[in-house]
């Protein structure tokens, strides 16, 4: 079986809401109102569902989510947190959920061909969809639910979208023709030249800067570096385990964590130097995707702090 189904049939998608895995005060009146916030949503592919699992208790709460028969493959939450969409890859749509209801709020969204990968503008407007099969990319306005203007050519096998933390460009990697495309946010047109990358690029992670962008490339066995201000590729490929797909950028932006899938393995970059620090992380059979915690929430310091209080008198 080709590699890329054999792969993410098996793939299990969390998104983890609000501020990742935040688990917000369970008195709060979002939980209390079946909001967004101390929830995450997982795709089950094989059974056409979506489950919802509250994070303070980590136990799945109410029914599974209906979303056809379609094999949801990844889901995103917008910013505000009211809305997950989720792709369908046998269903050439997308689902939208009400995190308020936890129920399909909308008709599916007709996009292309095969949907997998799925990300959302910072601004939460815009949802931009990988159709693997059809090799394009669709748009869809937050705000109406509808696919706006036509698909985006990009490259053979577009897989996953990554888009930069001003908003402005959105970068897809194209597994088959082993490059990077990079779309204006603005115009929804790919801009500049493909960008290449090593063999059967999969999954890609933009420091939270903005300056680089991170891309695994499965059949190399490596990780690239783009330069986000040029679009160009910098230094030598970084060689990694055997099989990477999955990636993820800490809060800081100094180290990059690589699932390497026939190794059984995790790869951690250092973003200084772009060289592999330490050994290979054992973990389990096939690991795919990963996602790094938040940086912790610091308190805002009152006026009745007594450390604010010695400062203003001492």
């Amino acid at each position: 079986m080709n590699k890329i189904y054999r792969l993410w049939a098996l793939v299990i998608t969390i998104a983890v809401l609000a501020l990742g895995a935040v688990v917000a005060n369970s008195n709060s009146p979002s939980n209390a109102e079946g909001g967004c916030t101390g929830k995450a949503y997982v795709v089950n592919f094989n059974s056409n569902n979506v489950s919802v699992i509250n994070t303070a208790t980590n136990a799945v709460v109410g029914s599974s989510i209906g979303v056809g028969v379609g094999g949801p493959f990844d889901i995103a939450i917008t910013p505000d947190g009211t809305k997950a969409y989720a792709t369908n890859f046998n269903g050439g749509n997308v689902s939208v959920i009400d995190t308020a209801t936890n129920a399909v709020a909308a008709t599916a969204i007709t996009v292309g061909t095969q949907p997998r990968g799925i990300a959302i503008t910072p601004d939460g407007t815009k949802a931009y969809v990988a159709n693997t099969g059809s090799d394009t990319v669709s748009v869809i306005n937050t705000a109406t639910n509808a696919v706006v203007g036509s698909p985006i050519p990009v490259g053979d096998v577009p897989n996953v979208v990554a888009i930069t933390p001003d908003g402005t460009k959105a970068y897809v990697t194209n597994e088959f023709f082993n490059n990077v495309l990079v779309i204006d946010t603005a115009t929804n047109a790919v801009v500049g030249s493909a960008i290449p990358v090593g063999n059967n690029p999969r999954g890609i992670a933009i420091t939270p800067d903005g300056t680089k962008a991170y891309v695994t490339s499965e059949n190399g066995d490596t990780v690239s570096v783009i330069d986000t201000a040029t679009n160009a590729v910098v230094g030598s490929a970084i060689p990694v385990g055997d099989g990477p797909v999955g990636i993820a950028i800490t809060p800081d932006g100094t180290k990059v964590y690589v699932t390497n899938f026939n190794a059984g393995t995790v790869s951690v970059i250092d973003t200084a130097t772009n060289a592999v620090v330490g050994s290979p992380i054992g973990v389990g059979v096939g690991p795919l995707g990963i996602a790094i915690c938040p940086a912790a929430v610091v308190p805002p310091v009152t006026p009745t702090d007594p450390a604010v209080v010695l400062k203003f008198t001492g």
